[in-house]
């Protein structure tokens, strides 16, 4: 079934809840009075219905490089590029050439630096076993290179949104503040419900950036103060209180999330045999510690010595990512990823053959690739916001997001103001004492 028609090439925005669907083509209207009125008919729409989903016994958060995107553009930052960087003129042309191969191979579309790199090293272990010496150390010298600009261009757009931080930069604050709202509408669960877990594809320091201004404490696989090491088992850890005056009752602490960065992040150094998280500040110009790229930076594909070992530590985070969402009542949100990873999208499938389970989209549009995804699943186990005012970060939390689920004040006014449906003050006299009875009239 063509859940789209001939509205897939034609629309610009999407709203699918349940079977409700509405290309919100009025949101083309210049008249912004109109626009308003629009947002208001598709809040009561979306916000209860988000709501519903926040409350799923296992809710997940997967994050795309589309989402450092939306914050860098509300800060009027640069984001960092996934385009692609010269190998040098010995080997760019192969590499290039069998990595357009290969996204085209696996449904991605089109190929980005993540393909270069993986085909690099490739090609580098091909080398390698060939012992072809001379030219195998000319291209991990290209490669160092390649990693060392990339990861650089990563760390510029966390410098310059730092420094805008520090300058008192309005569109940075204002950017930070709308991240804040958007991490705490979802971490912000019910200490006594499952945790939030986050997982992103990013690797950047944003969202760990953005929880330590929201106040948000991370779980994650690291353990320790000055060298945090990966733990090869999955931590089952928390954070809790000792109520006072008890002695043996202990309570969960709120605005606790789990954080899984599956395809690894900048701070994240091969040392001999352990992957520590390093000190590197949010903001700082370069990676210090290392000496040797395509060894130690640990970024999906991953440091060579970690092939050799089924793509650990990555093969672990994807068991995590697994055993997350496919569990029945799981719920899967995805922010600015563009559905072009075949290993997350087989793991999205699998929890999606749970009947209960659901899968809230929320993208700027629906290309190919998404296309291709969503023509496989069931239509009633999904839910899009698609668009740019639907999937417009400031929008989102603005008009469309519910509130902090832990707001208990705004709850328990929801509470009395149901309670005190049909009253009136007319109902006065038939609930108060008159006169006459106070005085025992």
């Amino acid at each position: 079934m063509d859940l789209f028609g001939e509205k897939k090439s034609e629309s610009k925005h999407c709203l699918k809840i349940g079977n409700y669907i509405n290309y919100l083509d009025d949101f083309e209207t210049i008249d912004t009075s109109n626009k308003s009125l629009n947002r208001e008919i598709f809040k009561k729409k979306i916000e209860p219905w988000m709501s519903a989903i926040l409350q799923s016994d296992h809710l997940s958060l997967l994050c795309g490089s589309g989402l450092t995107q939306a914050v860098c553009a509300l800060g009027n930052i640069q984001s960092s590029s996934m385009g692609r960087i010269n190998f040098g003129e010995t080997f760019d042309e192969k590499i290039k050439k069998y990595a357009d191969f290969s996204a085209g191979k696996f449904g991605r579309g089109y190929a980005n630096i993540e393909d270069d790199i993986r085909t690099s090293l490739e090609l580098y272990k091909g080398l390698v076993i060939e012992d072809n010496v001379t030219i195998a150390e000319e291209l991990g010298n290209e490669i160092d290179r390649v990693l060392k600009t990339f990861a650089e261009s990563v760390l510029l757009a966390e410098n310059h949104f730092r420094e805008k931080l520090e300058s008192e930069d309005p569109k940075a604050h204002n950017a930070m503040k709308v991240f804040q709202s958007f991490l705490l509408t979802f971490s912000s669960r019910l200490a006594t419900r499952d945790r939030l877990h986050i997982f992103t594809t990013n690797y950047d320091r944003f969202i760990e950036y953005g929880c330590d201004k929201a106040g948000i404490k991370i779980l994650d696989r690291f353990q320790g103060i000055i060298e945090p090491a990966f733990q090869n088992s999955s931590p089952n850890t928390d954070y809790h209180y000792k109520v006072q005056g008890s002695k043996n009752d202990f309570r969960y602490v709120e605005g606790v999330i789990r954080l899984s960065k599956i395809h690894g992040s900048l701070d994240w150094i091969q040392s001999k045999d352990v992957i520590i998280r390093d000190s590197l500040r949010f903001g700082a110009n370069e990676i210090k510690s290392i000496q040797n790229y395509k060894e130690q930076l640990m970024i999906f594909p991953n440091s060579m010595k970690s092939v050799e070992t089924a793509y650990y530590p990555y093969s672990e985070l994807f068991r995590d990512f697994s055993s997350s969402i496919c569990r029945p009542n799981s719920s899967l949100i995805t922010y600015g990823y563009g559905f072009g990873d075949t290993h997350i999208n087989k793991i999205i499938l699998e929890m999606l053959r749970t009947p209960s389970s659901h899968l809230v989209i929320i993208s700027y549009c629906i290309d190919d690739r998404l296309y291709n995804f969503l023509s496989e699943l069931n239509s009633s186990q999904f839910t899009l916001l698609c668009g740019n005012e639907l999937a417009d970060l400031e929008n989102l939390v603005k008009y469309y997001l519910p509130k902090s689920s832990i707001d208990n004040i705004s709850e328990t006014a929801s509470n009395i103001l149901k309670r005190r449906e049909g009253y009136s003050p007319e109902d006065a006299k038939n609930i108060l004492p008159q006169e006459g009875e106070i005085h025992g009239e």
